[in-house]
């Protein structure tokens, strides 16, 4: 049965790394549905989130094929229940439609979404949430006309006490220092 996962791939800043890590996922048949990368709690190393929807067989599979990868220090993997997670979306309405209407800022007050920007011709609306949160604002402030949409991917942090990726260092310099 499929579900939706969420990866944490840890690893220093390499070219062509995401080139190499999504090539993984075509290889296995499963497509990514959203994608963040930033640096991490750790100096040096960096972050990439990626959620998919998939079988608990096959994501075993891709977390192995990942690992084998030169340039990646660990993969993770969570479901949804392990992790706390939101997206960030930018709307951009007309800014009329806003003048005309009351019922876009009663909307955006009760989204609890900000206004970035407003110009003359456009106001720019910031939203953070879950992608169903992040969505329903859409619709609701499409019948004003947005006239640009974003959505980034998800950010993620686990309700692990410590970071995973300490541990295994900190598990790989242990075994060092015994092999020594």
């Amino acid at each position: 049965m499929k579900q939706e996962f969420t990866i944490s791939i840890y690893s220093e800043n390499h070219i062509g790394l995401l080139s190499q890590v999504s090539t993984v996922f075509t290889r296995r048949n499963v497509n990514i549905e959203s994608i963040t990368s930033s640096e991490s709690a750790i100096h040096g190393i960096h972050k990439i989130t990626i959620v998919v929807f998939t079988t608990r067989e096959q994501i075993d599979k891709v977390i192995s094929q990942l690992d084998k990868l030169i340039d990646v220090i660990k993969a993770f993997v969570f479901t949804s229940d392990n992790v706390i997670h939101q997206e960030i979306a930018l709307y951009k309405v007309p800014t009329e439609a806003i003048l005309e209407s009351n019922e876009v800022e009663r909307i955006i007050r009760k989204h609890n979404a900000r206004i970035l920007e407003i110009t003359k011709e456009y106001t720019v609306v910031e939203k953070t949430g879950h992608k169903n949160e992040t969505q329903e604002l859409f619709d609701k402030l499409n019948q004003f006309g947005v006239t640009q949409f974003v959505r980034s991917g998800r950010v993620a942090v686990t309700k692990l006490k410590k970071e995973l990726l300490s541990r295994y260092l900190k598990k790989l310099e242990n075994e060092k220092t015994t092999e020594d």
